[in-house]
């Protein structure tokens, strides 16, 4: 008893000293990704959303954070150790027009349309934080790597380790040479991987080949590798342009002015659309934070792109906040059926299932915008935990 009260002692102690260095933000952590000219969303400092900053979290907030995952938290609802998953073998390519996609877990999914396979946030490692400590996997990435397809393009929205893991970026780099799409700053930071990138600024595009290209398009976000760090790179979303219907990528966001999504739509028709659902609740209730959406922004997005078919993403991996493992989708079934819309249109698809989406039809009819409101804002389902 002795002995496992030294430990508990020795590990309480590095914790404060973790909280007071993460507190005391040392000028050493602090980074510098990228120099340019002053503009809407960058101050010739630090990059900045220009429809309202995301909320900033307090040296208070963040500590508990931090205590939380070290040392768990009794009042939140329960997740599984392990959850199983069925690793799926996705094709090689997928061409004549047709699209299909692997959900491999959080914000890394594999779309595969137009003879084109394009990857984003990859992340295959089992804990996403700095020396590898930080939140653990609960449920294994849904394609092996060895079976992940020859990569031709990865999108990698911002510099958080649940979405740029560097290991892995390394890992594509040097077995498909892939072009790597981020946006400014997060080059930088690739490139300490030894991992070439293009760092695009918000509305730029790219090219991959003929009729395949990338535009970098705006979120509401934050980036950080430190404490020290904090939007020293941009946050982005993408669209990649396709013959037979374009794919959209929120990468991880909060809904802010609630138009770039609009934005998004206006450069072409989406087809296919990944959406985060997670991770959004942080204080019991909550179902939304300045820097991610829950369910109820998430459709609000949706809309905004047209209510393409969509996956939705960045729930069920790891555990980041307070909601239940399940909650996300739940609600946001929920939410769907009590509107009126078909939940299939926009599915929480498990980890592993490669499914095929269909080709761009008619624009669906106008939503019924009261009842919509009216089924996001029951508090039915702000009740689910």
């Amino acid at each position: 008893m002795r002995l496992v009260r030294i430990v508990l002692a020795i590990l309480l102690w590095a914790v404060v000293v973790l909280c007071l260095v993460a507190t005391a933000a040392p000028f050493f952590l602090d980074r510098v990704y990228y120099r340019g000219p002053v503009s809407g969303h960058f101050d010739g400092k630090r990059f900045f959303n220009p429809d309202g900053d995301a909320l900033d979290i307090s040296a208070t907030r963040r500590n508990r954070l931090l205590w939380q995952q070290v040392f768990g938290d009794p009042t939140r609802p329960t997740w599984p150790e392990r959850v199983a998953v069925t690793p799926g073998k996705p094709p090689a390519r997928v061409e004549g027009g047709k699209m299909r996609v692997t959900w491999i877990g959080h914000a890394t999914v594999l779309v595969q349309a137009d003879g084109v396979n394009i990857l984003t946030d990859p992340v295959w490692s089992d804990t996403v934080g700095p020396f590898g400590f930080g939140p653990r996997r609960v449920a294994e990435p849904g394609v092996r790597f060895e079976d992940l397809p020859r990569i031709d393009l990865v999108l990698v929205s911002h510099n958080h380790y649940d979405h740029m893991d560097l290991p892995t970026l390394k890992r594509l780099s040097e077995r498909d040479h892939p072009l790597v799409v981020t946006s400014l700053g997060n080059d930088k930071v690739i490139a300490s991987a030894g991992v070439a990138s293009r760092a695009l600024d918000w509305g730029r595009q790219i090219a991959l080949r003929p009729g395949v290209a990338v535009t970098v398009t705006r979120s509401h976000h934050w980036g950080s590798r430190w404490f020290a760090d904090r939007s020293r790179a941009l946050w982005s979303s993408f669209v990649v342009h396709l013959p037979h219907g374009n794919f959209f990528f929120a990468g991880d966001t909060g809904l802010g002015d609630g138009k770039w999504p609009v934005e998004a739509a206006a450069l072409g028709p989406v087809r296919f659309a990944a959406i985060p659902i997670g991770a959004f609740r942080f204080e019991e209730g909550q179902m939304a934070s300045g820097s991610h959406i829950g369910p109820p922004d998430a459709i609000r997005v949706w809309d905004g792109l047209g209510r393409p078919e969509a996956l939705a993403v960045h729930w069920g991996t790891f555990r980041l906040s307070r909601e239940g493992y399940a909650t996300p989708p739940a609600m946001l079934r929920g939410m769907l059926r009590c509107a009126g819309e078909d939940p299939a249109r926009f599915a929480a698809h498990r980890i592993g299932e490669t499914f095929a989406v269909p080709a761009l039809g008619a624009a669906p009819p106008p939503p019924d915008y009261p009842g919509l409101d009216a089924c996001i804002r029951d508090r039915r389902f702000a009740a689910l935990r």
